[in-house]
This record gives C-alpha cells, structure tokens and sequence, in this order.
C-alpha cells in the first residue's frame, strides 16, 4: 500500500512524505478497508509533532478518519458473532492509519455510508456528527422553541450542530470569523450570523433573542464560555466542546451561580468506554436525520485536495483557519485517476 508513515515527529505538515509500506495486518476482530477519502483533524497536527495525548510508538501511519470499501473480514469475533459488514460494503469510520490506501479496523469503528452519499462526504462523519448529538440531544436535551448559539458555526463540528439544532426545532445564532464562514453557516440552516471578533457579540447574540432574555444553550468549540455567560438566559446550558483557540480558559464561576447555568462537557470519545449503551442511540438518531433529509455532509469544497501527496496541503489549509467544514482528501486507489 502507499502511506504516510511517521518515523520521527515533524514540526509541520510539510514534513510529511507519502511512501511505499508493507499492507497493514489485521488482528483476527479487524476489517481491512480499502481507502477512497481520508479527513483531516487538528488532532493529525498534533499527533504529527508528538504533541497529542493519544501518541502509537514509531513507526506509525498518520491520520485516522476515512471512507472506503471492505477487503477483507475478521477471521474471529468475540462470541463467534458473524461480522455485520462483507467484502465490497462501502463503510466510514476511524481507526489509526487514515492516511493510506489500506487501513485496518473494528466492527465498533466502522458505520455503512448512507444511502446516496459519497465516500468524499462520509469520510468526514465518524467524529463531528456523533460529537454535535450527544452534546446537543444527549447532554443538553435541545427542543423545539430554544435559541441556540453555535461558535465556529462553519467548523465541522459547528456546521453538524446547526443541523441538528434546526432539526429539533431551535433557532440558532452562528458565529464565525469572517462573513464567508457566516454565509457558509446559513447556507446549512442558521438563522442568524454574528462575527465574534467584534467586541459586543454577546449584547448582538441577546438583542436578537425574545425580550433580549439570552440564548437557553450555547455550543463551544473554541474556549468562550466565560464571554458566552453574558448572552446565555437563566437555566441555560453551556456545552463544552473544544478548545481550538489553544487556551483553557477559566469561569467566573459567580455568573454560573446568579444565572443558575449549567456547565456541561461532551466527550464523545470516552463514551465506549463509559457509556457505551449510548453510542447506537446517537447513531441512531443522526442516520434517522439523514434518511429524513434534515443533515447532509459538512465536507469544504472551495478547493479540491486529490492523492495523498495532497495531505499536507490540506492539514496546512485547515491549521490557518481558513476552511470551513471537514477538508477531505480524496484517494483515488491503485490504477484509478479519480474516485
């Protein structure tokens, strides 16, 4: 197979080189998948410098979310289970290895791709969407009739909640950084757009609401929850998220107090260890979303990246903050130009 091994930490993307490597192989419970679409994440830059918490022993194939093809099933499931997925099933997931033409995989890290979607669009689904439900629907119980304030509203993450928000019901408040990334975000279902580089857009994001009294659930990505208690009504919800401003901040935690707010965290990737009888419930729910029309692939098309030799310039891309949605790499496989 072709791959980008990492032999040595880099300081950068640039640094990455594609290689010829030996097929991966599977433990006897894995799936071999042959890749046609890989998704970047802002974990891949810190994995790559050896910066993330979650680091394999070199050597090790970067990237880790992807959509492809079943090669081959597991010899042996626990229980002697019969595998849910056969040779030729299309299917997305996540599992180490993303950037390669061939990647291994457990049943619990792959989901068939939708009906009617591309490998393109699935590729950048196995993290955002379960990510944006749980917070949302799981942890912060949106319904019909809340306003909700969405931060970096045109990230992958954000552009799943504006769609999950809407289609239980909610209004939803975007912001973004720049007017294209807002437009981007209402193009998706928000109903309004804020620039959160200026200065009041808490007093914005409550003018907008009824009789000013504040949003009931803000979704944060970024690390703004303690500017977000100025704009938040009394027994709202403040998701955390994320911090991809780089800092963890701190909370005023009097506003938490007088407002009675609730600080609630989503970590989607502790729950298969937590709380595993909550993954298919949110699996479900999304793909009832999809069947219904009301959710659709998040994926950034301003510029096409095509071939591996193509990752480091889309990592690059995304870690300047000037994409919008999930930037995916298509991986046209062995004697094919395209997908």
């Amino acid at each position: 197979m072709r791959g980008i091994q990492i032999k040595e930490y880099v300081e950068g993307p640039s640094d990455l080189k594609v290689t010829s490597l030996p097929d991966p192989t599977p433990a006897r419970d894995q799936y071999t998948i042959g890749i046609h679409a890989s998704a970047t994440n802002f974990f891949d830059l810190l994995q790559i410098a050896g910066k993330y918490q979650h680091q394999p022993p070199l050597p090790w194939v970067s990237g880790s979310e992807f959509a492809g093809v079943i090669l081959a099933v597991p010899s042996a499931l626990p229980n002697n289970r019969t595998p849910k997925y056969k040779v030729g099933d299309k299917v997305f997931g996540a599992s180490q290895g993303g950037y390669a033409t061939k990647v291994c995989a457990r049943e619990e890290a792959l989901k068939p791709v939708p009906k009617g979607w591309s490998f393109f669009e699935a590729a950048g689904l196995f993290v955002t969407a379960p990510t944006s439900y749980g917070a949302l629907v799981t942890r912060a119980g949106v319904k019909k009739g809340d306003w909700v304030l969405v931060h970096a509203a045109a990230g992958g993450v954000g552009l799943a909640a504006v769609q999950i928000a809407k289609a239980f019901g909610a209004t939803v408040i975007a912001t973004a950084g720049t007017q294209h990334k807002l437009d981007v975000a209402k193009s998706f279902g928000a109903d309004y757009g804020i620039n959160y580089g200026e200065a009041n857009w808490p007093d914005q994001v409550k003018k907008l609401t009824p009789k000013g009294r504040g949003v009931d659930i803000v979704y944060d990505p970024v690390g703004m929850i303690d500017k977000s208690t100025k704009c938040i009504r009394w027994n709202g919800r403040l998701l955390v998220v994320g911090f991809a401003a780089g800092s963890i901040e701190k909370v005023a935690m009097n506003k938490v107090l007088l407002k009675n707010i609730s600080i609630v965290g989503i970590h989607w990737g502790a729950y298969a260890t937590n709380e595993p009888e909550q993954i298919e419930p949110v699996w479900n729910g999304i793909f009832k979303l999809i069947d219904e029309g009301k959710f659709r692939g998040t994926v950034f098309t301003d510029k096409e990246f095509v071939g591996l030799e193509s990752v480091p310039e889309a990592l690059k891309s995304l870690g300047s903050r000037g994409t919008w949605g999930k930037v995916v790499v298509k991986v046209p496989q062995e004697g094919q130009s395209k997908l």
